[in-house]
């Protein structure tokens, strides 16, 4: 279910080899070795755990039977400090190994992955502003497995816009450390009964309006002393999917906090954390995608349906339309991977503006993925697709939330067709041209030259009008991105039978789909139509 080659194929053809200490044996072995874990000791536990769900009993979450001991077995195997630096007692393997297992993790239990996968990046966070003190009594716990950790930036009034967050924080002055006031919502995994304790860190506000007056604190669940936090959970949200992992509301009542960075600086510490939390929800989209193709494939080479012309009964994978859904599903499955796994790699080696531009990008791809593929899936599928029994239509509900959380697809769009596009920061565009016509160069590609000139003529348009052409810029940078890397596997790999089969079709749809979001962006750019009644005669 997993496809292990899938993976590590796709993340060596993004350039691992370029990533300071990738050893590719080494990783293909972790792999193989959490894919045993995840298929005997996780996966058995997201059917049972979606139809539970999560419970509050006594002020306390309590997770789906089984979620707990999975988690201690997962922590004690030591899979929690995988990328975490050696000296806090972690392996120090890195972010790419680490990817590598996350799409694992959330193809085997999304929900569990969603408790226990913001551990890396809340490391990651505290190896760049906290100070030695912190990092010392903080990360050996992280890594250990002994905490979890959530990222409280949400508010009921405060969503994507950070700005309008009200939770303060308050010093209390001679050493009475600071008091944090106010709620979080939508924090996964605010209270759950698998580790020790849990380190929340949290976004409150120590300075004026807007974001400069944001500055961040680490407030633990449990105190030094053993006293619980005054942190609570009001309530837990009910969700269409991932019902096995606890989505709360929480109330910080002065709660005890220390500062991690400087203050004013909590919105730049927090997206240490999140620009790699974002290729992980890319990661499972594309989860939740190749999940799906593999379970639709495997049932349209068994299910009989009709009869093959020389009267022989088929399969449904015989029937043109059936292998036309299978081929698209795998298509889009292995390109959103690829964009996801080039990012992985642009910012691993420090090449920081291509892996800017094409964060947002892998985002958005790899949560349309899941969803799509999901949803194709169950149309294979046919009446089986819905029913609880294939669960596709479980993973149907859980891929959804890709597009929406660690920043909705449109926002992601807007800020590629903004920032991406901007005078300060033109370095990221020209950094993804660049990428595009090496490739068109290299591999004598006319028509990846042609759509990358469409694509220039499409900048255009968008820095006129960049909040009415985002949507068009991003389908058109996406399609420009497969249609390169489709093009390298037609070159590269010319004894893959199976993408040589998918690439001349997927280089050619990439191609419609640039050209397409141009003449979108025209139309739209176009002065407005006469009014309906104008045109037809017709009365209102």
């Amino acid at each position: 279910m997993f496809a292990l080659e899938d993976k590590l194929w796709s993340l060596e053809f993004a350039g691992a080899a370029r990533i300071p200490g990738w050893d590719g044996a080494l990783s293909r072995e972790v792999l193989e070795h959490f894919a045993a874990f995840a298929k005997a000791r996780i996966a058995p536990l997201d059917g049972p755990g979606d139809l539970q769900g999560c419970s509050i009993v006594a002020g306390r979450v309590q997770l789906p039977d089984g979620f707990a001991d999975a988690y201690r077995a997962l922590a004690a195997d030591g899979w929690q400090g995988l990328s975490a630096p050696e000296e806090f007692g972690g392996q120090a393997l890195g972010a790419a190994v680490q990817a590598l297992t996350s799409e694992v993790f959330s193809g085997a239990c999304h929900a569990l992955q969603m408790i226990a996968g913001l551990v890396p990046g809340a490391i990651r966070l505290l190896c760049h502003v906290a100070t030695p003190e912190q990092q010392a009594r903080f990360i050996p716990q992280l890594a250990s497995g002994a905490w979890l950790a959530t990222m409280c930036l949400t508010e009921p009034d405060a969503g994507s816009d950070l700005s309008r967050i009200r939770t303060s924080a308050i010093d209390g002055g001679a050493g009475q450390g600071w008091r944090i006031q106010g709620e979080k919502t939508f924090i996964s995994g605010g209270d759950q009964d698998a580790s020790e304790n849990i380190l929340h860190l949290v976004l409150a506000r120590t300075g004026p309006e807007g974001t400069r007056g944001l500055s961040l604190f680490a407030c633990p669940a449990i105190l030094q002393d053993g006293r619980r936090n005054a942190i609570s959970v009001a309530r837990i949200e009910r969700k269409m999917g991932l019902h096995g992992s606890p989505t709360c509301h929480m109330v910080f009542d002065a709660a005890q906090g220390e500062l991690i960075g400087a203050q004013g600086q909590g919105l730049s510490a927090m997206f240490l954390l999140m620009n790699h939390a974002r290729l992980d929800v890319a990661l499972q989209g594309v989860a939740h995608a190749a999940k799906a193709h593999a379970i639709a494939r495997d049932y349209a080479q068994l299910r009989r349906q009709g009869r093959l012309p020389d009267g022989r009964p088929a399969v449904l994978a015989a029937h043109p339309d059936v292998q036309r859904m299978l081929d698209d599903m795998d298509t889009q499955t292995l390109a959103a991977r690829a964009l996801a796994h080039m990012a992985l790699v642009a910012l691993e080696t420090g090449d920081h503006a291509f892996a800017d531009f094409l964060t947002p990008m892998a985002k958005v791809a790899g949560s349309n993925a899941g969803m799509r593929v999901t949803e194709t899936a169950m149309q294979v599928l046919g009446g089986y697709g819905y029913l609880h029994e294939y669960r596709l239509e479980q993973a149907y509900r859980d891929a959804r939330i890709c597009a929406i959380y660690e920043g909705a697809n449109g926002i992601h769009a807007l800020t590629l067709a903004t920032r991406g596009l901007s005078h300060a920061a033109a370095a990221q565009a020209e950094a993804f041209a660049r990428y595009i016509t090496e490739i068109a160069q290299r591999h004598e590609a006319p028509s990846l030259r042609t759509s990358l000139a469409q694509w220039k003529a499409l900048c255009d348009h968008v820095r006129k009008a960049p909040a009415e052409m985002a949507h068009h810029f991003m389908q058109a940078s996406i399609a420009l991105a497969d249609m390169a890397f489709w093009q390298r596997v037609v070159t590269e790999c010319p004894e893959i039978t199976r993408l040589q089969r998918l690439a001349s079709h997927a280089c050619q749809r990439a191609a419609h789909r640039v050209d397409a979001a141009l003449q979108a962006a025209r139309l739209e750019a176009a002065p407005a139509l006469a009014p309906l009644a104008q045109i037809t005669g017709a009365r209102w």
